[in-house]
């Protein structure tokens, strides 16, 4: 059985609806993996909402290794961060040395992996953009979509590495943010622009901004879906990441692998 290794911090409810999520697709065998463990770095006490994930994880029978970064050498945190990281990311290896997973996924995990568990486990996180899309966080990314009038966007899963949201694409899926619903809203938007500046409008309205509202929800849409869909590729074998190089049903690529589709399928299913 193929084997999922799970990093999460647990600091939301989010964290506990992607676990479900997965859990929900193994149990009904739309994913043929199983969970090797679900790793936090925080314990138990620490936090009601990662206390609530922990009961989660507890409820489903996965195994959970807990690890306090919050606990871990303060003073070599605040004298080096960079040595606290590599430290840190030591204990947790040792922690986790007796799983094997095949594969394993960032899901709400709030810190930055360093080069050695990079290189130890294939990691693989959500971004919400396109490759080749805007970086920073999604509301960083929105109003860079916004500033520069896109006509579309899209999620993407990438290979973690060292260099933050540095690593390659390995999955994605696109949708676009013109036409039908959209356009009432774009022109909303140039019509504001006509008297203010976006700055303006991004600390007058918001994220509820009408427009940027809209582009977040359809890519909330299709989060879900692209994580559920790329834990399938890889357990059924259709991608592969070797050497650092991504493979595609057998061939290496030199982009990310469009499952816009195979997406907009499972959106209409729940539909």
């Amino acid at each position: 059985m193929y084997r999922l290794g799970w990093f999460s911090s647990g600091r939301d409810e989010a964290a506990r609806e992607l676990l479900s999520v997965v859990w929900d697709s193994i149990q009904s065998r739309f994913i043929s993996v199983e969970f090797a463990f679900v790793f936090s770095n925080r314990e138990r006490g620490q936090d009601s909402e990662s206390d609530a994930f922990f009961d989660l994880v507890e409820r489903y029978g996965i195994p959970l290794v807990c690890y306090s970064s919050k606990k871990f050498e303060p003073e070599i945190r605040k004298r080096n961060i960079e040595d606290w990281r590599l430290a840190y990311d030591r204990e947790v290896i040792k922690n986790l040395e007796n799983y094997n997973p095949d594969l394993s996924v960032l899901a709400g995990y709030m810190l930055i992996t360093g080069p050695e568990i990079c290189n130890k486990y294939t990691m693989i996180n959500l971004h919400p953009a396109e490759p080749g899309g805007p970086t920073g966080t999604w509301q960083e990314v929105i109003w860079k979509l916004i500033s520069e009038k896109a006509n579309r966007t899209g999620v993407m899963m990438h290979h973690v590495t060292e260099i933050l949201d540095r690593g390659p694409p390995i999955t994605y899926c696109t949708f676009p943010i013109r036409g039908g619903k959209f356009d009432s809203l774009w022109q909303d938007m140039e019509n504001k622009l006509k008297n203010k500046s976006l700055e303006y409008i991004m600390n007058e309205e918001g994220e509820g901004q009408p427009l940027f509202a809209e582009i977040r929800a359809e890519g909330v849409k299709r989060e879900l879906p692209l994580i559920i869909q790329t834990i399938k590729e890889f357990a059924e074998g259709r991608v592969k990441i070797e050497d650092g190089e991504i493979i595609a049903e057998g061939k290496a690529i030199s982009g990310a692998y469009d499952l816009s589709e195979k997406i907009e399928m499972l959106i209409k299913k729940k539909t």
